[in-house]
């Protein structure tokens, strides 16, 4: 798998998460969580970063950051080992603490900004014992999933609201906000009265544990723009930082239609598509539909009403493609192949 983008930029929106080495723990006990908290601290003044939301959980965290200087990368590089070095010598042990790099995914904060801190602010409750885990998720969105009573909603309001390692306590009111924390720019946003703006985001946030608890990131565009076609187009001008990353943003930019698509793996069974598009598990409607999700940037549910049918589908196919080049040289070079002659046709 190709390496993301690292996109730097000064005013630049970001949801930035790295997990513990291995699935461990990062936090084993308060007295971590409160160490990171203080680092938070130090590290939005040091670097200049307007901290709008955060959650620790037990093997990973996220936060919703916005950098004012293009210094993502020295940022989190700076809190992450500093947080390391103290956690390995309170505990007495040695080697990395965090999986590989940090991920930085780039947002449209007009677009995403809200949404985001409610899918952070509810990563508490997204857990098995209240049913939200991603297998409850998934057979919910295939009608498999059982319907949420009382008691369990209850619970997870409860359990949302008593956690003490997230800002959303600072959000609705219930602790008092840390200096490092700016909660005002995503509250505003809900309009009315200024008093109201607590009461609303809690509604705003709560509701999502009886409609399911919605994630953003099959909209993500190369693993690291959450954004529409047009906020990618805007980027070209701002970014800052290793001009290695500019072709591949203009890339990423650049993204083939589906016409060109279904030409280039016609091209390669040489078949028309209408003689393989409803084949079920035929390598060349897999490809097709793995490179209008991967590289065509499409959503499911577009390809779906493409192919005519379900979305989910799509996603299975996508999947089964994934798997199926683990194992199947042929297909591997047919996918790369695939891929080399939609880099070259010109958008």
């Amino acid at each position: 798998m190709s390496r993301p983008l690292r996109i730097a930029m000064s005013g630049g929106w970001y949801h930035l998460t790295a997990r513990g080495n291995e699935q461990r723990e990062i936090f084993r006990d308060d007295k971590d969580r409160l160490r990171f908290l203080a680092l938070l601290g130090s590290w939005v003044e040091q670097f200049r970063i307007r901290l709008h939301a955060y959650v620790l959980m037990s093997n990973h965290y996220h936060l919703l950051a916005e950098t004012l200087d293009s210094n993502l990368s020295e940022a989190m590089q700076w809190i992450n080992v500093s947080y390391s070095q103290g956690f390995n010598r309170r505990h007495q042990r040695v080697g990395h603490l965090f999986q590989g790099r940090f991920k930085g995914i780039l947002v449209d904060e007009r677009q995403w900004g809200l949404e985001l801190s409610r899918y952070l602010h509810l990563n508490p409750v997204r857990v098995k014992d209240y049913e939200l885990s991603k297998r409850d998720r998934q057979r919910h969105r295939a009608g498999a999933g059982k319907a949420t009573g009382p008691d369990l909603h209850g619970a997870r309001i409860q359990a949302l609201r008593e956690y003490r390692w997230s800002s959303y306590r600072a959000y609705i009111g219930k602790e008092k906000r840390p200096a490092w924390l700016v909660d005002e720019e995503l509250l505003r946003r809900l309009g009315g009265l200024r008093n109201q703006w607590q009461k609303q985001y809690q509604g705003f946030v709560e509701q999502a544990l009886w409609e399911g608890v919605a994630t953003p990131w099959e909209q993500v565009q190369g693993q690291v723009v959450l954004g529409n076609q047009e906020f990618l187009e805007a980027l070209e001008g701002e970014i800052q930082g290793d001009p290695r990353e500019q072709p591949g943003l203009r890339k990423l930019v650049s993204r083939p239609d589906w016409k060109q698509i279904v030409k280039v793996v016609e091209e390669l069974k040489q078949e028309k598509w209408e003689q393989f598009r409803d084949r079920r598990g035929d390598w060349g409607r897999d490809v097709a539909l793995y490179l209008g999700r991967k590289q065509g940037g499409l959503k499911l549910k577009q390809l779906g009403q493409l192919l005519g049918i379900d979305y989910s589908s799509v996603g299975i196919a996508v999947r089964r493609l994934e798997l199926r080049c683990k194992h199947d040289d042929r297909l591997t070079r047919h996918l790369r192949q695939a891929e080399l002659l939609l880099s070259n046709v010109e958008t």
